[in-house]
């Protein structure tokens, strides 16, 4: 493990060409949250109750103290400006939280806390800075979900209709990423282990119906790890199997339904991702054996460079991501 003076890789990528310049994180922990507010303002998040924040374009990362959650991991970050974050952290029972600053972050409001010991929340997604909505896995055949519509509280969705899920499905919380939204009510989630399927809901979460997708699945390691949607209609799914982070088969699909149908990219990523995001024109998707780019809506996938990554946001032609050892990296995409 590396020490505790990390890096940040700046990866200028043109012609798949990358050049790197190595910066200082000030921590070694795996960080798994990423959000991208500007090419200058970035908030990350991690192990060990880590909550990282740059306005400088990473020049200098800011490490935040959140009381009480020192032990905590928190694998979802959602920033909106330099002040303005939310972060989820993971686990069963009360591990699962919420926390809100409004100040940079140094304060922190607790806004949630799982007390359901069966319900483990793996993601949140928001539609605006006060509208956002939470999935965990599945607890006697449903998955809860909780959302906020003031920014402030959250409170159980109250599901009208929902299709039952199946016997060890669930979702994963590798990067935040497990759940997407788009406009003012559009929401989809993924799941893996038995299926790799995709539930949708068109009103915020009250009703919902769920597609199977060609994703690997099977086994307990394999299915949706990330969803990206840049229209209504128009998005991706990626994933595989995190034990076999260089098999790129049935490792991601596209739709052009709203998630009714799905199919597999006629070129994969390299191997397993656990992270995908969008400009509307350009995708990135990330994993531990590297990173991939596509230019036409997921059909196919051109290698970026190998590093170890695992979550990964783009802000118009800039990008961040995020991996083990505190690594951090700021994308630039070049392609013309």
């Amino acid at each position: 493990m590396r020490a505790a003076g990390a890096f940040t890789i700046i990866l200028l990528i043109s012609s798949f060409a990358c050049a790197q310049v190595a910066q200082d994180s000030k921590t070694d922990v795996q960080l798994r949250g990423i959000s991208a507010v500007s090419s200058k303002v970035a908030w990350a998040s991690g192990a060990k109750g880590t909550v990282l924040r740059t306005i400088d374009g990473g020049e200098m990362w800011e490490t935040m103290v959140i009381v009480g959650a020192e032990a905590l991991d928190f694998r979802d970050v959602q920033a909106f400006d330099q002040n303005t974050a939310f972060v989820l952290s993971i686990g069963p029972g009360d591990q699962s939280r919420i926390y809100k600053t409004a100040d940079g972050g140094r304060i922190w409001q607790r806004q949630f806390t799982n007390n359901d010991p069966k319900a483990f929340y793996d993601c949140f997604a928001f539609w605006d800075r006060t509208h956002g909505i939470a999935v965990s896995d599945s607890v006697d055949g449903k998955f809860p979900l909780i959302s906020t519509s003031d920014g402030m509280n959250w409170s159980p969705v109250v599901v009208k209709k929902m299709p039952a899920a199946l016997p060890s499905e669930g979702a994963f919380a590798a990067s935040g990423t497990c759940i997407a939204t788009f406009g003012m009510n559009d929401v989809w989630f993924g799941t893996g282990g038995p299926v790799a399927r995709v539930f949708h809901s068109g009103d915020r979460g009250k009703n919902w119906t769920v597609a199977e997708t060609p994703i690997l699945h099977g086994a307990a390691t394999q299915g949706i790890f990330s969803l990206a949607f840049w229209t209504a209609k128009d998005g991706v799914a990626v994933g595989g199997d995190y034990k076999e982070a260089t098999k790129g088969e049935q490792t991601a699909a596209f739709t052009h339904d709203g998630g009714k149908t799905w199919s597999l990219a006629t070129k994969p990523p390299q191997g397993y991702r656990s992270a995908v995001a969008t400009d509307s024109s350009r995708l990135v998707a990330v994993g531990t054996s590297g990173a991939d780019v596509s230019r036409d809506g997921g059909k196919s996938w051109a290698s970026l460079f190998a590093n170890n990554l695992n979550a990964v946001a783009l802000v118009g032609n800039s990008g961040w991501a995020v991996g083990p050892d505190g690594k951090i990296v700021t994308i630039q995409l070049n392609f013309h």
